[in-house]
């Protein structure tokens, strides 16, 4: 199948995604995943990659603010915290240019002939990384009510600056923000009031100011969990029907029954303890240098740092694969009623369907579960499902990209990248 609805004509008739995130300037150190863009667009192409969708930091560079870009020193979380959580195994002690950088990003993008979904994490995790509090602090000082129109300016300077640099068709499309109803974009939701509803009119209407500025730029919105069973709570506007899909299931049912994600004094339970490492530390003797501000800017919580960065990899797969045969008929039913559901939004409203990101969620960094042989089938029938729907843009999965372990499935990733293009 083609795509449910036209696309610009400038852009991939399939749009093969890696997700790069924030980590393009946060892991940019010597002998770092991003110390050197044209080998990571290389590795991606090589891949079978067309597409990186990033965190631009579109109100850090080109908001209201007088914080310095032009120097932005980055770190990691403080001492050993966060080494073995994926996404947080950062070295710190990079500075950069952030504008420059951004250049730099597009300009190997043109070389590569790749092209950028354009997105910000900034009310999720990102500030975190920055050296002060600046970032955050900036952030937090914008009234709720204010934040999706003051990204929605900042994006569309994004644009201009992008093409005053003659880049401007590198953008696959803008995304407002990742995971708006995930983020502390939902504080201008009330208590008692649903997030996608809450947020749609701001949504709404930030998508409306990008869209009068840039008629001929497709933007859209994002969500970490879609409304599935109410997507008319889906602004009418979003020109790109985005969604990201993890199913869990297995995955859900391990962390049901450990409690990860309870805080003290349940965490850490007997279930999770007999998940860890045998040097980890008592939670209750275990410290983390990790500043205040900082925890709050990335909203993970210390048991989480806790738990991902001392589980033992092996016992937290065994897990889940002597459990997995419980949870794989439904896991399956799951991917393809969702992809199915966000099709149907977006052949009703005559827009591309696109997943950023999926499969089945958020897992230790150097556990193998989803990359391993049941991981893969389940991603590569995942994108399956994308290419008998017509969807745009999918992905093999979240972990497929320079900073995770999964990149090293070189052979996994070229042959999913190439049979979704073949619907072309």
């Amino acid at each position: 199948m083609n795509s449910l609805a036209p696309t610009p004509a400038h852009l991939p008739e399939k749009l093969t995604i890696s997700l790069w995130d924030f980590t393009w300037y946060t892991q940019t150190a010597p002998g770092e995943p991003f110390d050197d863009l044209d080998r990571a667009f290389a590795e991606a192409v090589d891949r079978g990659y067309n597409t990186v969708r990033i965190c631009a930091a579109p109100l850090l560079l080109f908001g209201e603010h007088d914080i310095d870009t032009t120097a932005l020193e980055f770190v990691n979380m403080g001492g050993d915290t966060g080494q073995r959580t994926r996404w947080y195994d950062a070295g710190g002690g990079a500075t950069i240019d952030g504008r420059q950088h951004l250049l730099e990003l597009f300009r190997a993008a043109e070389r590569h002939d790749c092209f950028i979904i354009v997105s910000s994490w900034e009310y999720q995790q990102s500030p975190a990384f920055l050296a002060t509090s600046a970032w955050h602090d900036m952030l937090r000082a914008i009234e709720p009510d204010r934040r999706h129109r003051a990204l929605a300016e900042a994006q569309s300077r994004l644009v201009d600056f992008v093409a005053e640099a003659g880049l401007r068709d590198r953008i696959a499309y803008v995304e407002l923000h990742n995971e708006v109803d995930l983020s502390r974009l939902d504080q201008v939701v009330p208590d008692g009031v649903d997030t996608f509803w809450g947020q749609r009119p701001y949504l709404e209407a930030a998508l409306t100011l990008l869209q009068e500025k840039h008629p001929d730029l497709l933007s859209t919105v994002c969500y970490g969990i879609p409304p599935y069973l109410d997507l008319d709570s889906v602004p009418p506007n979003a020109q790109v029907a985005h969604a990201h899909v993890y199913v869990y299931g297995v995955l859900g049912a391990l962390e049901a029954w450990s409690k990860l994600r309870e805080p003290a004094p349940v965490f850490p339970t007997a279930e999770l303890i007999s998940l860890l490492r045998d040097d980890a530390p008592p939670f209750h003797e275990w410290t983390t240098t990790i500043e205040p501000w900082r925890l709050e800017a990335t909203g993970i919580s210390t048991s989480m740092f806790y738990a991902y960065d001392w589980v033992d990899p092996i016992k937290w797969d065994a897990w889940l694969y002597r459990h997995y045969a419980e949870w794989h008929h439904a896991m399956r039913d799951a991917v393809e009623s969702r992809l199915k559901a966000i099709a149907i939004w977006a052949g009703h409203h005559g827009v591309p369907a696109a997943a950023g990101e999926g499969w089945i969620g958020y897992t230790p960094l150097q556990a193998d579960f989803e990359d391993g042989p049941i991981g893969q089938e389940f991603a590569a029938h995942a994108v399956d499902v994308c290419r008998e729907l017509g969807y745009w843009g999918t992905l093999p999965g979240s972990n497929s990209a320079p900073h995770h372990p999964g990149w090293g499935n070189v052979a996994f990733q070229r042959k999913v990248n190439e049979r979704f293009r073949l619907a072309e």
